[in-house]
């Protein structure tokens, strides 16, 4: 009963787990791939899964409304990624980019205690102030932490952080949307609903001439990779969502720990160096996971075991 109760921290960790090794892959994609060639890649990727996720829910019938927002959760997810690249295109420095983005835990947090009314204790809210500066610290840019004044010297109100901005808020409502999702169907068919819109924007991105096809056999090979990687973490994200994991908890957790995998994964593979500011964020991101999955027990169920 208890594993059951539990289950969503497993998915939660798992979905880090497989966007930490995407992490690791997307690493060795050519840097002069444009945003909407690497969706088509990642598509293709996704695409691979399909088969076994439509064997799992064969036989079953989804609620529109749920399938519906899927397709929303997964226009949500590819707006941010596009408003990322426009932030690098419009001149964004990446030591000030990537450490607000992946600050869109927050946005969620916000709307799962405003919108979905969720509550966290006190040891949860600690889970969280020791998770969010873990993202930032595992963020791979530390120009926050060597030269604090020039990263605050480059904040102003410009495209580039406009663009960071939006990423970040489309992100944030992307998990929650992923939490909507699952209140009306399987985490099978989110996901499901998930690549149909990954589908359909590649098919206009495609239309509209903003692929670019001259990448090499090895982009193709490790971009479907990484998006294969990738379309893993989503469904079990999906999954956490389902196994009644609060939006606030998921993303948080996810968010935290998939830096952490994918620096560990980095030093085995890449023979990359930990730096101290690394593994301060390491200890915060894992003591920021072990708070967030504290619960208090439920004294009625504890005295109908005890009974």
């Amino acid at each position: 009963m208890k594993l059951k109760q539990n289950l969503w921290i497993i998915y939660a960790v798992l979905a880090a787990l497989f966007w930490g090794i995407w992490g690791v892959v997307a690493k060795f994609i050519s840097s002069d791939i444009n945003p909407y060639t690497n969706h088509l890649l990642f598509t293709i990727g996704m695409l691979i899964t399909l088969p076994f996720v439509i064997k799992k829910v064969k036989g079953t019938k989804p609620q529109l409304k749920g399938i519906i927002w899927g397709l929303i959760a997964g226009v949500l997810a590819v707006i941010g990624n596009v408003a990322v690249y426009q932030a690098f295109v419009s001149g964004g420095l990446a030591a000030v980019v990537i450490p607000v983005t992946n600050l869109y835990p927050l946005v969620t947090i916000v709307i799962a205690i405003l919108v979905f009314k969720e509550k966290l204790n006190f040891v949860n809210v600690i889970g969280i102030f020791f998770a969010v500066p873990a993202v930032v610290m595992l963020s791979g840019q530390s120009l926050l932490f060597d030269d604090p004044s020039a990263f605050i010297k480059n904040i102003g109100l410009n495209s580039w952080l406009i663009y960071s901005f939006v990423a970040l808020f489309f992100w944030g409502v992307f998990s929650a949307a992923q939490k909507v999702t699952t209140n009306y169907i399987s985490a099978e068919w989110s996901y499901i609903s998930f690549i149909a819109s990954s589908v359909l924007i590649s098919i206009i991105m495609m239309a509209l001439g903003l692929v670019q096809y001259n990448f090499s056999l090895n982009t193709l090979l490790l971009g479907s990779l990484a998006g294969l990687l990738n379309g893993l973490g989503v469904l079990a994200s999906f999954a956490a969502y389902a196994s009644k994991g609060k939006a606030s908890k998921v993303t948080t957790i996810a968010g935290a720990l998939q830096p952490v995998f994918t620096i560990i994964l980095a030093i085995i593979f890449l023979s990359e160096s930990l730096k101290s500011i690394e593994m301060i964020g390491i200890f915060l991101a894992i003591a920021g996971a072990l708070t967030l999955s504290y619960e208090k027990a439920d004294k009625a169920a504890e005295v109908g075991m005890q009974l």
